[in-house]
């Protein structure tokens, strides 16, 4: 992941406190072949803009929750049906959204179509299983039949403005990328295992901007003719991803931990990683120094919930209770270096308090998992993974309130058709995705959040 080097200033408070307002709505913008230009201040919230961050999320989340699953399958592990269950409200949320555009008709359709490839990976999971290499290809060979048959139905849905062939090319990238995670897992090869995890969720970021460019293309008006590939756009996408990625890859490494798993070091290391990039992002900004000191900082909290996990396993109270007073510490230390980084434009007991949403959120999944609790772990999970997108939101606006500059004036904002087969092709995967339907799915996320932050507070 490569972030800007214009940008970064890490400001959590208002993000924090709001976790899910980078979902707030829903909304489109696209390129038919013209180039559009932005004038004036950088805007981190607009229809379309809010539009790409919402795609982002739920395909994200399903790349995140697909993997979770097969491996949960292929382990015979008892949370399999929970996990599977989160999966299939992802594609619950992806067909409402289809529906509100196109109609229940199109959304059940879409639904029947987007359901297929998921029980054909599977099939693919309980062949691999039984060894049986002929139902392997057969699994295969259906998921082939999905391209061809979700590109058309998106291909005709879009008026064409995403071409079949293309969508086809573009569908299989995500396909391979879940084998590839999958495979790697069974065959023991961790580190390249959780490498096409990463991979996996990264390049629906790619299909969040190129649908999302396509959506408001198809219906400029209802999103104010704004556009969805700007710097400050570009910047909310990173966040979100590297904010969102973490969360994720910390509820998987510390349920690694617990069961003594043996790709916990993989987990974990790709954890480390997704660290590695955002203290670079920081060092970006306040220099070689500042990125160090946030590094340590925020690797202490991984670390607190590293000492977590090994109390809950040696059933050690007073470990587990250490562990807890030193995430309150790592809470008032991480908010100080961010109000002193940002200048005081983020206030340390904001951030405080907002730290410790995504702290007991990580805590309440862990807990609920080794109480076997599994209907309550992927609720909180997903609410876990939603909050960080607020956070993104919040911190691209600071960043960009910080840094105007940087962030204004006039650019082109055309998005080429490269064919949808790469790493940002994909897009094409979902293309008529309209304003009221995500709202109303980011409305239902941040409204089951504050119910869980209730809980998760008054424990």
């Amino acid at each position: 992941m490569k972030i800007k080097k214009t940008i970064i200033a890490i400001p959590l408070s208002v993000a924090l406190l709001l976790p899910t307002a980078g979902l707030a709505s829903a909304h489109d913008h696209g390129a038919s072949g013209h180039t559009m230009a932005v004038k004036g201040p950088a805007e981190v919230s607009n229809k379309a803009v809010d539009l790409r961050a919402a795609l982002d999320a739920l395909l994200s989340e399903h790349a995140y929750l697909a993997v979770v699953a097969m491996q949960k399958g292929i382990d015979g592990k008892g949370d399999f049906e929970a996990a599977a269950g989160a999966l299939n409200q992802n594609t619950e949320d992806l067909s409402k959204a289809v529906a509100s555009v196109y109609g229940n008709e199109a959304g059940s359709k879409f639904k029947e179509i987007w359901s297929s490839h998921i029980g054909y990976f599977v099939d693919y999971v309980k062949a691999t299983a039984a060894k049986d290499e002929t139902a392997k290809k057969a699994a295969l060979a259906e998921l082939d039949e999905y391209r061809a048959e979700q590109a058309a139905f998106l291909d005709t849905a879009t008026g064409s403005r995403l071409k079949a062939k293309e969508l086809e090319e573009g569908l299989k990238v995500h396909i391979n990328q879940l084998l590839w995670a999958f495979d790697n897992y069974v065959a023991g090869d961790y580190d390249k295992a959780y490498d096409s995890v990463r991979e996996a969720i990264h390049h629906m970021y790619g299909v969040g901007k190129g649908l999302s460019w396509a959506i408001t293309d198809q219906f400029p008006d209802k999103f104010d003719k704004k556009v969805v590939d700007t710097p400050a756009a570009d910047l909310r996408a990173d966040l979100n991803h590297l904010l969102s990625e973490h969360a994720a890859l910390a509820v998987l490494a510390m349920q690694k931990g617990i069961d003594g798993a043996k790709d916990f070091e993989a987990s974990a290391g790709a954890l480390n990683e997704n660290t590695d990039e955002l203290s670079a992002a920081v060092g970006s900004v306040y220099g070689k120094e500042g990125g160090e000191a946030f590094k340590k900082i925020w690797s202490s909290h991984i670390g607190y919930f590293v000492d977590y996990v090994k109390a809950s396993g040696a059933m050690d109270e007073a470990a587990k209770k250490k562990a807890l007073e030193e995430l309150d510490e790592y809470r008032v230390e991480q908010a100080k270096f961010l109000d002193t980084a940002t200048e005081g434009r983020l206030k340390a007991a904001d951030l405080e308090a907002g730290l410790k949403v995504h702290v007991d959120e990580l805590l309440l999944a862990f807990n609920s998992y080794t109480a076997k609790d599994y209907a309550k772990v992927y609720p909180t999970l997903r609410e876990s993974y939603a909050h960080m997108f607020g956070v993104g939101l919040g911190l691209t606006s600071a960043i960009v309130d910080q840094f105007p500059d940087k962030f204004a004036g006039k650019m082109p904002a055309q998005m080429p058709r490269t064919g949808l087969g790469g790493m940002s092709d994909e897009a094409a995967e979902g293309n008529g995705w309209l304003t009221a339907s995500l709202l109303a799915i980011a409305m239902a996320s941040l409204l089951s959040f504050l119910v869980i932050r209730r809980k998760v507070t008054n424990k």
